[in-house]
């Protein structure tokens, strides 16, 4: 007759090994997830300011109006239709069309502006063949920087939009990772990005 094998468990010395294996892990992991967390409210703060420029356009050509882009605060921005910049109430608000609050999956996303006349630019107005016009925006949008407030420059995969006076907008990396790069972060030998990459500005 044969006996049923015995069924054998952990022993409490196989266990406490295995915990303190997955601490280890854990705790060799979490910079680096961390790091990835950040890194992604950056893109997804970029992603939600030209999703923002992008209905602005698109609504102008659509509406066959004029409308504005607002950035902030932070990551926020605020879609509008707006009076041509000829009407008597120039540049008024007639509706706001879409906005998004800069808390929304961003918040330690930091953002950099500049205009077509140097910093502190909030605004890029669109005219209804989607182009973008000064009338209503003395210093227009033309570049957006963003970046995280937690992470430093070795870490950081910052995001760079740019806005063209036809109404064209791109996302792309703001750092090149060769010797022409002015201002290259202490990483970008490590994010290299060759000649032609659709990625670099």
């Amino acid at each position: 007759m044969r006996r049923p094998s015995e069924q054998r468990g952990f022993t409490l010395i196989e266990l406490m090994v295995v915990i303190t294996i997955l601490a280890i892990l854990a705790t060799l992991g979490i910079p680096s997830l961390m790091e990835m967390l950040q890194n992604t409210q950056v893109r997804t703060a970029a992603e939600s300011i030209l999703d923002g420029l992008q209905v602005a356009r698109s609504e102008a050509v659509r509406r066959n109006a004029h409308t504005q882009f607002v950035l902030g605060p932070g990551t926020g921005w605020t879609v509008s239709e707006i009076n041509p910049p000829t009407s008597g109430v120039a540049c008024g608000i007639i509706a706001t069309i879409q906005t998004r609050s800069g808390s929304e999956g961003s918040e330690k996303a930091t953002v950099a502006v500049t205009g077509t006349a140097g910093a502190g630019a909030t605004s890029v107005t669109f005219t209804p063949t989607g182009w973008t016009t000064g009338s209503c925006s003395a210093n227009p949008i033309a570049q957006i920087n963003v970046g995280s407030i937690v992470l430093d420059s070795t870490q950081e995969r910052p995001m760079e939009i740019r806005v063209t006076a036809s109404g064209g907008m791109r996302m792309c990396a703001p750092w090149t990772g060769d010797a022409t790069d002015l201002n290259p972060p202490a990483s970008a030998a490590n994010w290299r990005l060759p000649a032609g990459d659709p990625r670099r500005c």
